[in-house]
């Protein structure tokens, strides 16, 4: 590309990002998607650090050997001791005590300001159900002790056939999904708009024009690279406020040089995926006038992505060393959106990862002469829609 070509090129690129940055559909949904991360993070963080409050209750001096039973029936109960049966409604009255409890010959006796707490309620019962076999055990000449310490070590002993995965592959699951839908996202949004640029272009005749300046495939590669800046910049700025906020509230600990390198490939793929898609996309822009035929012709385009996205969402989780979605991983079409999840589970062989990469990024190179050669015998073509066969014939 000599200077002349590279600065056409650079011109309508730097027009396109700038066009679509003053876009107010673009800023906001680039404030959705990182209010959606930072939400999802905070969200984790909170569920996993809230835990269930604590139940104070009171127990008179006589009855403190309750304690400890009733906190092994619920770690959550926290008994404390009242001088008198005033002082423990007084407590339960103001609301310092969630109940006041006593021992009586049928059982315990709880006093409650309302309704009684059903986990307490059962703490209570299953206290009040030991107190009472510990009696019949008394009475029919046996140690409650020796009884106790028998019942506890009577256990259930559990073989897993599939052992549950480690905390780690969860979180590099999740990680996974994530990265991928951030990719099929961006696909999903910028791909279609080099598309409905071209034919807002094409149609407003305002192509006529730039095509008097600038020859047809500089005109359709300024416009990707321009789009193609814009989606990077939003993988970057949303991908970043996902991982910042995800090790601020530590719901990702994984090493952050396994983190930044998921986050390295997903950037990789991007620019793969989208060289490859952003030209077919401009080419299919090119052949309608009409913003109304346009998802009639880009559906091509978008089905592999779609497909993948699909496969992988369905299959992955639960299959993480699925052969079939190996073995699609591999093929251009699908291998940016399959390949990063893969690599985020751990579950792709280095050579398999660069393998796809090369084969992706060779086809894109190789697609920019088909992609140009079908804008170029199109994009100023109005009227009927142009089909892919007419396109590919020479002008």
């Amino acid at each position: 590309m000599n200077r002349t070509a590279r600065e056409a090129v650079g011109l309508i690129a730097q027009r396109e990002l700038t066009m679509r940055l003053r876009s107010r559909a673009f800023r906001i949904t680039l404030v959705l998607m990182v209010l959606m991360v930072v939400g999802m993070n905070i969200a984790l963080h909170l569920a996993h650090n809230s835990g269930p409050s604590i139940i104070r209750i009171g127990l008179l001096r006589q009855d403190t050997a309750l304690s400890a039973p009733l906190q092994a029936a619920d770690r959550n109960v926290a008994a404390v001791t009242v001088p008198d049966l005033a002082s423990g409604q007084s407590d339960v009255r103001k609301g310092t005590l969630a109940a006041f409890v006593r021992s009586g010959p049928d059982g315990l006796a709880v006093t409650v300001a309302k309704t009684l707490d059903p986990t307490l309620g059962g703490a209570l019962t299953t206290v009040a159900r030991e107190r009472a076999l510990a009696a019949q055990i008394i009475r029919l000449g046996g140690d409650p002790v020796l009884v106790a310490r028998a019942a506890g070590a009577a256990t259930v002993h559990v073989t897993s056939l599939q052992p549950p995965a480690p905390a780690r592959d969860q979180q590099r699951l999740i990680f996974g999904i994530v990265v991928r839908l951030l990719l099929y996202l961006t696909f999903m949004i910028c791909g279609p708009l080099i598309a409905q640029g071209v034919v807002e272009e094409k149609s407003s005749r305002v192509v006529e024009l730039l095509l008097a300046t600038v020859r047809p495939w500089q005109l359709m590669v300024g416009k990707v690279l321009g789009t193609g800046a814009l989606g990077l910049l939003q993988i970057v700025v949303v991908g970043g406020a996902g991982l910042i906020s995800a090790r601020l509230a530590r719901t990702l600990t994984l090493p952050l040089s396994g983190s930044l390198g998921t986050l390295a490939w997903s950037l990789a793929w991007f620019l793969a995926g989208f060289a490859l898609f952003s030209l077919l996309f401009a080419a299919a822009g090119s052949l309608v006038s009409r913003q109304e035929d346009l998802s009639g012709v880009q559906f091509p385009v978008l089905a592999p992505i779609i497909i993948a996205w699909v496969l992988g969402i369905s299959t992955l989780p639960g299959h993480p060393d699925s052969g079939l979605v190996a073995a699609l991983s591999m093929v251009p079409f699908f291998a940016p959106v399959l390949m990063p999840m893969r690599i985020a589970l751990g579950t792709a062989p280095v050579w398999q990862a660069f393998t796809a990469l090369g084969l992706t990024l060779l086809l894109a190179f190789l697609m920019v002469r088909l992609a140009s050669r079908i804008y170029r015998n199109s994009v100023l073509r109005s009227g009927a829609r142009v089909t892919w066969r007419e396109a590919l014939r020479a002008a």
